[in-house]
């Protein structure tokens, strides 16, 4: 009876040191608030939106509408990326390749101007760095460019990336500029008698 006593003893404790680290979290999120009801947040590999903060545990909603429950202490203990903390800016990446051979003065005109149409896109330099356009580097099918622009909400980052995409490729075929796909020469040597070198060679 005693060991059994003392076993359950243990862990009660435990259960019961699991419960206070998780209440003592939550009493931290409610004063402090480096979370909040609406907030885009993203913990390990849960991402979603805050819908509830208990006293226990904290509700996150994913984009595909699953409910997930994380215990309070992984919001305190662990790393959490807020989006909306201070304010609901952000900053998108819209990676594109020309092919080789483009004019990149003509790219970087375009992408400039599909910035500057968009609504959500920060023009200001007051609110935000102005929309940039950046010459990655030299891929193995392309020259590679980055458009790096601040919008207004990046809770519509998503649809913002998207019309950026379908602006940039209406423009590109008014422009001849051409998004290569890549390419890869085979080269296959081969010997006398080789079979696959005679198929080659029959084939031709």
């Amino acid at each position: 009876m005693a060991l059994v006593a003392g076993a359950l003893s243990v862990g009660i404790g435990f259960g019961l040191q699991n419960i206070v680290n998780n209440f003592i979290s939550g009493l931290i999120l409610l004063f402090e608030r480096p979370i909040k009801t609406g907030d885009w947040i993203v913990v390990d590999d849960v991402e979603g939106y805050v819908k509830r903060i208990s006293i226990r545990s904290t509700h996150i909603q994913t984009f595909d509408r699953a409910d997930v429950i994380v215990p309070n202490s992984a919001l305190i203990s662990g790393k959490v990326v807020n989006w909306m903390l201070k304010d609901v800016k952000g900053r998108i990446r819209v990676p594109i390749g020309v092919a080789y051979g483009s004019d990149v003065q003509a790219v970087k005109k375009v992408l400039h101007e599909i910035a500057g149409e968009h609504p959500e896109v920060i023009k200001s330099e007051i609110l935000a760095p102005a929309p940039v356009v950046l010459f990655i580097g030299f891929g193995d099918s392309s020259l590679d460019f980055e458009l790096r622009c601040h919008i207004r909400d990046i809770d519509k980052k998503v649809q913002t990336t998207s019309d950026l995409n379908f602006a940039i490729d209406a423009a590109f075929r008014a422009q001849k500029i051409e998004i290569p796909f890549p390419q890869r020469d085979i080269h296959i040597i081969g010997t006398e008698g080789n079979p696959a070198t005679e198929h080659i060679k029959n084939k031709d």
